[in-house]
């Protein structure tokens, strides 16, 4: 059965984010993706995890440079805030974003961020992401396939880059995330889910069949954790139904929570 964790920067938004830790653990989340710690402190997020007993899978490098030329000193102050936040987190998992360039240096430059990165990140047991982001929702940015993302993640080489697979996305910009998934899998460290269009539940009722793109998860013998990064049609609790059948939902043992 996958393992899913609730982005509680997406999920939950009813509440401020340090209410959002006790609303994910009681639907029946054991771990939660916080894309956009940084308006809180790493101590409180930390309180946060341990109340609740939930696990930070990831959070996001911020801002999103590593891609862009000329920026190496701001990525390498965003990467020591993220290490921070992560040590005290007790999280092991950063997403590095690319950024938006149409430079042809770019692919060179995140080449050799993500090098320096990686001896950074394996310090603190920290593994750095990359995720292909659509173009529909993100004009400009520069890392938008799962093949692309493939090519430098073995140009840096080592263990401690790997892929973000968000299913969204790659639905958008390649389809065939069946393919994809087999192919990229011994890469593939973090997946994410989300309906297309809309960015919706992952219920299976658009575009992704995404029952049995869980079964096939299942089937690949995926270890990590799969990411519930989408914007409820209605309240948090509300959309979870299709989750009701991996033990997540309003009827899952806690205190209860709205969203």
């Amino acid at each position: 059965m996958p393992k899913f964790a609730a982005s509680v920067s997406w999920l939950f938004q009813d509440v401020p984010l340090l209410e959002r830790f006790e609303h994910a653990a009681a639907a029946g989340f054991r771990a939660v993706e916080v894309q956009a710690p940084y308006e809180e402190s790493a101590e409180a997020l930390a309180e946060q995890l341990q109340r609740h007993n939930l696990e930070a899978v990831l959070i996001n490098i911020a801002p999103g440079v590593a891609a862009i030329p000329g920026r190496k000193a701001e990525f390498r102050k965003a990467l020591d805030r993220a290490l921070a936040y992560a040590d005290t987190m007790g999280c092991h998992q950063l997403h590095c974003l690319s950024g938006a360039t149409d430079d042809p240096r770019a692919e060179e430059t995140l080449v050799s961020n993500l090098r320096w990165a990686a001896g950074q990140a394996s310090q603190h047991g920290v593994r750095l992401l990359l995720e292909p982001l659509n173009t529909t929702d993100n004009p400009g940015y520069f890392l938008t396939g799962s093949e692309q993302a493939r090519r430098v993640i073995d140009a840096v080489g080592g263990e401690h880059v790997a892929m973000q697979f968000d299913a969204y996305h790659l639905q958008i910009m390649e389809g065939s995330l069946t393919e994809s998934l087999r192919k990229q899998l011994d890469v593939i460290a973090h997946i994410q889910v989300g309906g297309v269009p809309g960015r919706h539940e992952p219920d299976g009722l658009q575009e992704i069949n995404y029952p049995y793109l869980f079964d096939l998860i299942d089937e690949l013998g995926f270890e990590g954790w799969v990411g519930c990064e989408y914007a409820p049609r209605a309240g948090t609790l509300e959309g979870l139904a299709w989750a009701g059948q991996y033990g997540i939902g309003a009827n899952s043992e806690g205190t209860g929570g709205s969203g």
